[in-house]
């Protein structure tokens, strides 16, 4: 009797086991299957590749002038305000003139009383001369009366001698004039440089570009080439220097002998806006502490985006990789056995295949095996998906509102 009691409730859950297995089986067919998983896709693409090196560089100004003075005197007028983009010419600073102007008059006197001085001689020269011609007449003259007897041999002489000084007279003359003429010279060039330290009060900008801060103010005593009074950074255009690695120096030469390789940057706060510009300057070493070539770029920069001493980042493009396979580079996933993607199938199912990664450029990946143009390859809800998977393709908006 107390087998048969103990053999009723073993029945009974056995039969009750019998009956749930049946209801979930009946479950799962009414489901229809494993759920629909929903994902976003995008196309594997051909496209032209651009084959780039990306560093950090350093901006430089194409020129840096330090605006000093070149004559001394009171500092009366600065025409400019600090960080102010100026024009080359552009007036910067008014120095006193007073000074230079009294020099400019007193040379300027020194070069009429030399024209003076030469007119006097000139005449003095006219005299003289003629004085000696008529002497050295009188002279030949009085020898012919000599040796005819007429005159004695001591006036003869004395006509001589007056002739002879009459000549070097004529040739004092001329000396005072030559003398005249070379002290004119010299008061001439005296005015010049007199003008000049007259120019020099008014201080000009020597290039285009940014003032600095202003190291000189209005009423101080300004020395010759003593102190900077402002800084001058030409940033139009405007240099960017970087490095790269010596092993791609041969190929940068050999590029660059043939067309200009182009540079973009952008600064790190604002990878949205690149700068585009070409490579201008080679360095002539290798930096062998750093294995690398320093390298610089020109930029037209005629918007201002690019400062002095900024740090940014480079893109050196150097080749064009042509027809390469490109997909999302959000589509590469990786695995035990490397980078996979998921491929979309005819039947909306999933396969993972194993690829080839190139490089990434932008948000794009390079795939050098494994997908091919037009294969469609899933780009996000990766972590739901298995091989095999059935999957309905959403926009990536609604992926991201949990919409399915």
């Amino acid at each position: 009797m107390s087998a048969q009691i103990r053999f009723i409730p073993i029945f009974i859950g056995a039969a009750s086991l019998l009956v749930l297995s049946g209801c979930k089986q009946q479950q799962a067919k009414s489901m229809g299957g494993p759920p629909v998983v929903p994902v976003s896709v995008s196309k594997a693409t051909q496209e032209s590749v651009p084959t780039e090196l990306r560093v950090v560089g350093s901006v430089e100004a194409s020129s840096i002038v330090q605006v000093k003075s070149q004559v001394a005197g009171q500092l009366l007028e600065v025409a400019f305000t600090e960080g102010q983009t100026v024009s080359k010419g552009a007036l910067l600073f008014r120095i006193d003139p007073r000074p230079f102007e009294d020099a400019l008059r007193q040379a300027e006197a020194a070069v009429t009383r030399d024209r003076a001085q030469i007119t006097q001689s000139e005449a003095a020269l006219a005299r003289d001369s003629a004085q000696a011609k008529f002497n050295e007449s009188d002279a030949a003259r009085y020898s012919e009366l000599q040796k005819a007897g007429v005159v004695s041999k001591s006036q003869s002489d004395q006509s001589k001698t007056s002739a002879d000084v009459a000549r070097e007279a004529a040739r004092v003359s001329q000396a005072n004039i030559e003398s005249a003429r070379a002290a004119q010279e010299a008061d001439v060039a005296a005015v010049a440089a007199a003008n000049l330290n007259l120019d020099y009060c008014e201080i000009h900008a020597p290039i285009s570009g940014r003032t600095g801060n202003l190291l000189v103010h209005a009423g101080n005593l300004v020395k010759v080439n003593d102190v900077p009074m402002v800084i001058i950074h030409q940033v139009t255009p405007i240099f960017v220097n970087f490095s790269v690695p010596e092993e791609h120096l041969a190929a940068i030469r050999r590029l660059s002998s043939n067309r200009k390789l182009a540079v973009s940057v952008f600064a790190r706060d604002n990878p949205e806006r690149a700068a585009a510009g070409h490579l201008s300057v080679i360095d002539n070493t290798v930096d062998n502490t750093t294995g690398t070539i320093h390298l610089k770029a020109t930029f037209e920069n005629r918007d201002g985006a690019l400062w002095p001493g900024q740090f940014v980042t480079v893109v050196l493009t150097l080749d064009t990789i042509q027809n390469a396979t490109v997909i999302p580079a959000e589509a590469v996933q990786a695995g035990q056995k490397g980078s996979f993607v998921y491929v979309v199938k005819a039947d909306n199912t999933v396969e993972n295949r194993i690829v080839t990664v190139g490089r990434t450029f932008g948000k794009k990946t390079l795939i050098e095996k494994g997908v091919a143009p037009g294969d469609t390859v899933v780009t996000d809800g990766q972590l739901r998906l298995f091989p095999g998977a059935q999957i309905r393709a959403v926009d990536a908006g609604k992926l991201d509102a949990g919409q399915s």
